[in-house]
């Protein structure tokens, strides 16, 4: 009897550590949250804006006649990387996925839904082993497809806790180089959404080829009037120039969109696996100090019945 209330009370302590280090998690994970919260909302300004911009030309059709220039630019070999590459569409061949997970576990169910889903539409579009390239950002997913036989062509790790614009550009000029070069013929991104602090969705979006397929929408999905398309730009320095410029800045919008998006999702995600993990060390102390303070009642009445009968022994 003595050496199992020292196990239980063992486990009780043990448990009550454990429950400290998830507190001191949650708390943490809570104010990661409430800090890229705030930043993302600062940012899906910006994002909207330029968003835009890209979906009033595309409905212009001036990225039409702009792709068609960079096709036969690309085609007579006399143009070096240009935001207009990512207006070049071709045959698919291969697809590409950037697929945005954590680098660390203890998020619950975050990385697995994303890969889970992400494996659907791959397997949705008709996508294989052999024919699909994958972008990894984070460690989870690039540790994944890497052990599946997927092609990952390239992984970043390490991202940010609160990301920042520098961290993206790096990422979003190797797509589209890789673009360019043919290694993928088309590009997609799939990540967690933030719904909120309980809740994250699974959301793709097709980045390459930039074209009116992937802007008939803005930032809050709402359809962009069809009255758009006869709108007529004067343009200064010149459309060239402008938009040398601005598709960039719309590709690294919409991957640092993603990233951020993912972020909070992730550190969402962590904060309830904290509050998970809390509650059920709280249960199971619970449970274990009930059934320690039982088991020590138990051998009490035992030694007071076993003394009570030695006396009555004696007399």
């Amino acid at each position: 009897m003595g050496a199992s209330l020292m196990e239980v009370k063992r486990r009780i302590v043990s448990t009550k550590k454990t429950g400290q280090i998830t507190g001191a998690m949650q708390v943490v994970s809570t104010a990661k949250l409430s800090q890229i919260q705030r930043h993302t909302q600062s940012y899906q300004i910006y994002a909207s804006k330029i968003r835009s911009v890209i979906t009033h030309l595309a409905q212009s059709h001036l990225l039409d006649a702009k792709a068609g220039n960079a096709k036969q630019s690309s085609e007579d070999g006399s143009s070096k990387f240009s935001g207009f590459d990512m207006l070049q569409k071709r045959p698919v061949k291969k697809s590409g996925y950037l697929i945005i997970t954590s680098d660390r576990g203890l998020v619950g169910s975050y990385n697995s839904n994303v890969i889970k889903q992400s494996l659907d539409l791959m397997k949705q579009n008709g996508c294989t082993v052999d024919n699909t390239v994958i972008i990894a950002v984070g460690g989870t997913g690039a540790d994944f497809f890497k052990n599946r036989g997927y092609d990952v062509a390239y992984e970043h790790r390490g991202v940010s806790d609160i990301p920042t614009f520098i961290e993206v550009r790096e990422i979003v000029r190797s797509m589209v180089t890789m673009y360019n070069s043919e290694v993928y013929d088309e590009l997609f991104v799939c990540y967690n959404h933030f719904v909120n602090s309980l809740q994250s969705d699974f959301h793709s979006e097709q980045m390459l080829p930039i074209s009116e397929v992937n802007l008939d929408t803005d930032s809050e999905g709402v359809e962009m009037p069809n009255a758009m398309g006869n709108e007529d730009y004067d343009m200064e320095p010149s459309g060239d120039a402008i938009l040398e410029v601005v598709l960039p800045q719309f590709a690294e919008s919409l991957v640092y969109g993603a990233i951020l998006d993912a972020k909070t999702a992730e550190h969402a995600s962590s904060s309830t696996a904290m509050k998970s993990a809390t509650d059920n060390a709280k249960d199971i102390i619970s449970s274990l100090e009930l059934t320690y303070n039982r088991a020590r009642q138990s051998a009490i009445t035992t030694e007071i019945t076993e003394i009570t009968g030695a006396t009555a022994a004696l007399e």
